[in-house]
């Protein structure tokens, strides 16, 4: 294995079955949803014990991110290697047929409630399906306090506490830890987290596991000491527009953890960077990479992770085409 360059990566999906899931990521993903049961989660770069991600195109094909992280860490994180014992993002797409429960993540300076070797959990959505009665919950309402929380658990009328909206296709969700939320209603989005898989639910809606007939667990009093109740309500994020001649680059957000820009338009445009890696997340149309002369397919459901070894590259799309790329950050 030392002896082969790194290329553009892109990796199996690991379907995750949700009780809150359904079938919608069939219209997505290339790879066959398992044969029954909702589908909630598809993890399409993960570094965890208990779900590594696959390497499933090119010579590493079969190696897991973890195997690429140990025997080539300057190639694949460049100027960020050393700084990561892990790969530092987990990427995922959702499709949240029904409510997920009600929420929330510890930052990571809430060590008490992070078990070892884990980190606090930062995340954000981009709305890729959404109808009349899909919802998100992000935020508390006003007036909100510790004790009427728990008052309206115990009655069931959570919901009233908290802050929502029915999402449209491209809307962008950034939820810092400490956050409540909640997402359902027939939408699919594509998640961008710090690879954390802690969370305390507060509040489920009455829903039973079909697999275990039984109510899933909450964590109130662990979910209550990571709440940030000074958060408020959460919005759809305004974009930054960049036009680049007919290429549009709308810069998301950026947070301590990771940046998020969305690249549309029917001409090449350039992606990547130098001694930093980037992942490419095509939302819609497809195109083709071209690296090292070479060209490498990317479609519709597809996530690509650029070593960093691999510096800038030129896109070509095929027609109108839609790229999320994501960046990590020094301070994750």
């Amino acid at each position: 294995m030392s002896k082969i360059n790194l290329y553009p990566l892109r990796f199996e999906p690991i379907y995750q079955y949700r009780i809150w899931g359904g079938r919608h990521l069939a219209d997505l993903l290339s790879t066959p949803l398992p044969d029954d049961g909702p589908i909630g989660e598809a993890w399409m770069l993960s570094d965890r014990d208990d779900h590594t991600s696959l390497v499933a195109n090119g010579s590493l094909k079969g190696q897991t991110i973890a195997q690429l992280m140990e025997q080539y860490p300057e190639q694949l994180m460049g100027k960020l290697a050393g700084h990561f014992n892990r790969f530092p993002l987990l990427l995922k797409f959702l499709d949240a047929s029904e409510l997920l429960s009600v929420q929330v993540h510890p930052s990571d300076e809430q060590k008490n409630y992070i078990p070892a070797g884990e980190h606090g959990k930062t995340e954000a959505w981009v709305v890729l399906k959404a109808g009349k009665k899909s919802r998100i919950y992000a935020g508390l309402k006003s007036k909100t306090t510790i004790q009427n929380l728990r008052n309206a658990i115990m009655s069931g009328t959570i919901a009233d506490h908290l802050s929502f909206f029915t999402p449209k296709i491209g809307d962008v969700v950034f939820l810092p830890a400490g956050t409540v939320h909640a997402l359902g209603g027939d939408v699919v989005v594509f998640e961008v987290q710090q690879n954390s898989d802690v969370t305390f639910r507060l509040y489920d809606w009455n829903h039973v596991d079909a697999k275990t007939g039984h109510p899933r667990a909450l964590q109130v009093d662990k979910a209550f000491a990571c709440i940030n109740f000074l958060q408020g309500v959460i919005e759809p994020a305004v974009p930054v527009v960049e036009m680049i001649g007919s290429v549009k680059r709308e810069h998301l957000f950026h947070c301590d953890h990771f940046c998020l820009s969305r690249i549309s338009g029917e001409s090449q445009f350039v992606v990547g960077a130098v001694d930093a890696p980037h992942m490419l997340v095509c939302i819609a149309g497809d195109g083709q990479l071209e690296y090292d002369d070479a060209y490498y397919t990317i479609g519709k459901g597809d996530v690509f992770l650029l070593p960093a070894v691999i510096g800038v590259c030129v896109f070509w799309p095929k027609g109108k085409v839609s790229l999320l790329e994501i960046s990590i950050l020094e301070n994750n």
